[in-house]
């Protein structure tokens, strides 16, 4: 994914909202390695996120 692609597709997985600031987490699927992006609310209530690539689910 280009540099481009990558700050257009910065969208929370669990709610999809976009991704800005230093509050959100950004990490590598544990199971494919595709870049996934949190906001701050998300991770603070642990809701679920999938991988749009793999299907990987986690907290």
């Amino acid at each position: 994914m280009s540099e481009s692609e990558q700050k257009r597709a910065r969208k929370c997985v669990s709610c999809g909202i976009n991704i800005s600031g230093t509050a959100a987490a950004r990490f590598k699927c544990p199971d494919c390695g595709h870049e996934i992006f949190r906001c701050a609310k998300c991770r603070k209530q642990s809701n679920l996120y999938e991988c749009p690539d793999c299907g990987f689910t986690g907290p």
